[in-house]
């Protein structure tokens, strides 16, 4: 039940991209339409989940009972890296028009801080394995949630009549800036 209130909690109320600020890079850039932020959002979920498992895992068995927990940060890293590749190749397999699509940001899920806060934030609160897992998929959700809204937005606000100073970048981050303090007024719920 405790992981149910953590997915929930993390999808919503916790927000990564919109009341933590984390992963802001690829969330402007990509979400200019729906169906490539629905697929960055898959994909962040998928790269989140399985790393922050890797790295409870890694932490728990390995950091902690050798008393290396100061190697934490570069271990992460490597596990995000290594994971992210993997998920590149398989992406470009598979799927090359969504591949193309994504450009330089798909590779650049390995430097999201989303996906390493995320690691980070599980060994700082202390969660059991089934937590993290749901730690992983609520944020990884929330993320992509926050993306797909903010394309919709977007899309929208295209066709609209908006004043040439805010057109672009402007608007945008008004956007964001509004969901988030939709995102961040959800906090009392949990």
């Amino acid at each position: 039940m405790q992981a149910l209130v953590v997915l929930f909690a993390a999808t919503f109320t916790n927000n990564i991209a919109l009341t933590n600020f984390l992963g802001m890079c690829p969330f402007i850039a990509v979400s200019r339409d729906v169906k490539t932020a629905f697929g960055m959002g898959l994909a962040v979920t998928l790269v989140m989940t399985l790393t922050v498992a890797a790295n409870w895992a890694i932490q728990r068995y390995l950091l902690e009972p050798y008393g290396v927990e100061h190697l934490q940060f570069i271990i992460f890293i490597v596990v995000i890296a290594a994971i992210t590749q993997v998920l590149e190749l398989a992406i470009e397999r598979f799927s090359p028009d969504l591949y193309a699509s994504f450009g330089v940001f798909l590779a650049l899920i390995a430097v999201n801080c989303a996906i390493l806060g995320v690691s980070l934030f599980m060994v700082l609160r202390g969660y059991g394995f089934l937590e993290t897992v749901g730690y992983g998929i609520g944020s990884g959700l929330g993320w992509m949630l926050a993306i797909v809204a903010l394309a919709g937005i977007r899309e929208k606000i295209e066709k609209s009549d908006i004043p040439a100073g805010l057109k672009g970048p402007g608007i945008t981050m008004i956007s964001a800036g509004i969901m988030a303090m939709a995102f961040i007024g959800l906090t009392g719920l949990i």
